[in-house]
């Protein structure tokens, strides 16, 4: 007890005793003892004080532990986290431009596949006039003419790109999914552990008394020490108390031995107090009431008497206070309990998290990235093969559109050949007929002279004098080959070896050359499709 204490019990005990010559009687002593040995029962406070202190200790130490854990792999899990999202981030990347490249050459592949196959759909739909083939062979179009394996074999190898990009994407797909997954199991562990640390936030704002109590798990257990200080002056107190209750105690048993007749009423009181009341097993009572007594004078017993009377009030109080120490001292002790736990389960939300990122980076992450490497590289391959497909295709349908534009362009020379045919055959009919002239006129003059000379003129003079004028006789002659020019076999069986085949001009002209005759609206139709495409390539 408290001089302090001691001093407001020594004034009410002035109070009570004014007389200061009045000695208590042994029923007043006998309640003393009583009021003590009542004061003395309260040592379990104390004990639980102590074990309080001990367990706060223990869980101080334990949240110490925990926070410099958690901690550490905070800081690990911000670098590992941020390099996870990196990772994903470049998945999706590699991911979303393959799709879109991969769009691109689709879109390009059809476009010229399409244009391809409307110009393989006008060669089926353009038939070869019957002029140009023999007269027994059936109508035929100019995809006769066309090898279209080619252009099968070209959409197999394309399909089995796209076939096989497709592929690549899907497994890339289902690894990205996978890999969400992953981040998703991630993000609700995040969650776990962002949901503790509020929590722990919240409670260190409630239990901590300061204003400026921080919401980190740091400065949360940084709380505890100022609540374990509190703790432990709280267990000081009160085993100072009991040690003041344990010498209020002896003190209340020698004056009773002292006392005529208290010995056995003391006895019967204390018959069942244990010699160890403290929290520790330190302190002990050290009255005994088998112990021998040393005679001691009155001017002593009476001192003793007055503090006994002055304690016994204050000891009442003291029991009163233990109760509200062990009080406050459990409700500190709540807290710290609340902090660890909130501590504790902080450190396992961020064990999850880092045992999912362990485990994904160690088994999961390498498969994702090796994933995105091989739809890379697959795409690479099958991008080169597509873009020559692309080329092929634009090739194919560069060759097969100059088919069609040589058909009609065929058809225009044609015509062409057989207009200047018309102009030669008529250029040869007005020579013969000029000629015919010229020797008419030559054989009449011929005649004239003969009749007016001829008879003066020896016949031996010139053998020539009595001849015809000559004649001049056309002959066709095959143009052969030109040079350079392609033709086929039984073409050239057919030719002379460049001086032509004669052919007279009474006979048959085609047997010279023949022009295969053409309708009109034929050649028409065709100058106007190549008039088109002129017109569309000077435009685009």
């Amino acid at each position: 007890m408290s001089s302090q204490s001691s001093s407001a019990s020594i004034a009410q005990g002035d109070t009570e005793h004014s007389d200061p010559d009045a000695l208590p009687n042994l029923e007043t002593l006998v309640s003393y003892l009583i009021v003590a040995k009542r004061g003395l029962s309260s040592y379990h406070y104390v004990w639980r004080a102590n074990e309080i202190v001990t367990e706060a200790r223990t869980a101080l130490e334990d949240s110490v532990a925990v926070s410099s854990r958690t901690t550490f792999l905070r800081r690990g899990l911000n670098s590992q986290l941020r390099l996870l999202y990196n990772v994903r981030s470049e998945v999706a990347e590699i991911s979303k431009r393959g799709r879109s490249d991969f769009a691109d050459a689709l879109k390009n592949l059809d476009a010229a596949d399409a244009r391809l196959r409307d110009t393989l759909d006008l060669l089926r739909e353009t038939i070869v006039h019957a002029s140009f083939r023999p007269k027994d062979e059936e109508s035929r179009t100019l995809h006769d003419f066309v090898d279209e394996r080619g252009v099968e074999e070209l959409h197999t190898a394309m399909k089995d790109s796209i076939d096989r990009t497709n592929s690549a994407r899907g497994e890339l797909d289902t690894s990205n999914r996978e890999f969400d997954d992953e981040l998703e199991s991630i993000r609700q562990a995040l969650h776990r552990y962002r949901s503790a640390t509020k929590l722990a936030s919240s409670r260190a704002s409630v239990s901590s008394s300061s204003p400026s109590a921080s919401e980190s798990d740091l400065q949360a257990v940084s709380s505890i020490p100022g609540m374990l200080q509190s703790l432990e002056e709280h267990a000081r107190k009160m085993a100072r108390n009991l040690e003041s209750l344990a010498n209020h105690f002896d003190l209340c048993v020698k004056v009773l031995k002292h006392t005529e007749g208290g010995g056995a009423a003391a006895r019967s009181i204390t018959g069942d107090m244990p010699t160890d009341v403290s929290g520790e097993g330190v302190l002990k009572i050290e009255e005994t009431l088998d112990a021998p007594q040393a005679p001691i004078s009155q001017k002593e017993y009476r001192d003793m008497l007055q503090v006994i009377v002055n304690d016994t009030p204050v000891a009442e109080d003291v029991v009163v206070e233990f109760q509200d120490r062990i009080n406050d001292m459990e409700s500190i002790f709540e807290q710290v309990m609340i902090q660890r736990d909130a501590l504790l389960s902080i450190s396992n939300a961020t064990l999850e998290v880092h045992r999912h990122l362990s485990t994904l980076a160690s088994t999961g992450l390498p498969r994702y990235i090796a994933q995105a490497h091989n739809f890379t590289h697959v795409w690479s391959e099958e991008n080169d093969r597509i873009n020559s497909g692309l080329t092929e295709l634009s090739d194919l349908h560069a060759l097969y559109e100059g088919f069609l534009n040589a058909y009609d362009s065929l058809i225009l020379e044609v015509a062409r050949r057989a207009h200047v045919r018309k102009r030669v055959e008529k250029v040869i009919q007005d020579t013969q007929h000029k000629l015919s002239q010229l020797y008419e006129e030559d054989v009449s003059a011929r005649e004239a002279f003969r009749v007016e000379q001829g008879d003066f003129l020896p016949s031996d003079i010139w053998p020539g004098i009595g001849r015809a004028p000559m004649q001049v006789e056309f002959l066709r002659v095959s143009g052969g080959q030109l040079e350079g020019a392609l033709g086929n076999e039984e073409d050239t069986e057919n030719q002379d070896d460049g001086a032509g085949a004669k052919v007279p001009l009474t006979e048959d002209p085609s047997q010279g050359e023949v022009i295969p005759a053409l309708p009109k609206d034929v050649v028409e139709r065709a100058y106007s499709r190549v008039r088109s495409r002129t017109r569309d390539l000077v435009q685009g």
